[in-house]
């Protein structure tokens, strides 16, 4: 059953489950550009997917609630190549604290915000430590690949490319096993996708930001090559990627409910 969705809900079980001090988890995803051969809505079949299975396991150990993913992030870099739907970093911002502020009128106090799109990352970060400091609640904010980094390293996952790039050979995998029929150019132009890789995307220590005009995401609008996809592979990564965030869920429940308690 799937009743962790808090949209499966009615009104009263939510706010019974809000006193009962239930977290809710908030996925955000993203509907943009993915070059001329994954689908724009990429980012969001790939959070949705780990955020459904992860919440799945971790509502059987902990009160938590999945509201339904943001379908739409901020994807301003993406606007220049077509196919793309984005919020301003301003607006972008202000609906995540507005959705929170949202759950904390209806009496919940803990929520976690869990990304699927490498634009979104800051701005949730920040939306959380908003709220934080404006109400008396917990939030917590994390995007995937931070939550999963080590176990994809021990999958050798850097052997796709950049991870988790974007449109790359990373990426390409994850959906090769979710919806291999939304590839699109089929094997000439996987076997010519030898993209140039731009080093300095997403490069640097961790905290530090590098950027050029109109090559944000690559010269065409993706980061590296798709010549190594790998569906079974991409089925592995999503395993460790679900079972990373899970820990991190309970992690996070456990620091909250200790919090919680009043001190000696």
């Amino acid at each position: 059953m799937n009743d962790f969705l808090f949209h499966h809900g009615t009104r009263e079980s939510l706010k019974e489950q809000a006193q009962e001090g239930y977290a809710v988890v908030i996925p955000l995803g993203a509907t943009e550009q993915h070059g001329p051969h994954l689908p724009v809505y990429t980012d969001t079949m790939i959070g949705e997917h780990i955020a459904l299975e992860a919440c799945r396991k971790a509502a059987s150990s902990m009160k938590l609630l999945m509201t339904p993913i943001l379908p739409v992030g901020c994807s301003q870099h993406h606007l220049a190549f077509g196919g793309t739907l984005s919020f301003s970093s301003s607006t972008y911002l202000l609906l995540l604290k507005e959705l929170g502020e949202s759950l904390i009128a209806g009496g919940f106090r803990k929520m976690i915000f869990l990304n699927a799109h490498g634009g979104n990352e800051a701005l949730m970060h920040q939306a959380a430590q908003d709220l934080a400091v404006q109400h008396n609640i917990w939030s917590a904010s994390a995007s995937y690949w931070s939550l999963s980094r080590e176990a994809l390293n021990e999958l050798n996952a850097q052997e796709m490319g950049m991870v988790p790039g974007h449109a790359g050979g990373f990426e390409a995998s994850l959906i090769a096993s979710l919806a291999p029929q939304l590839i699109q150019g089929g094997q000439d132009f996987i076997d010519g996708s030898k993209h140039l890789q731009r080093s300095w995307i997403h490069g640097g220590p961790p905290g530090s930001y590098v950027g050029k005009h109109r090559e944000l995401t690559g010269l065409d609008g993706y980061t590296d090559s798709i010549q190594p996809m790998d569906g079974a592979k991409g089925a592995s990564y999503l395993d460790v990627i679900i079972d990373a965030t899970v820990h991190w869920l309970l992690q996070v429940d456990q620091w909250m409910n200790e919090g919680a308690k009043p001190t000696s």
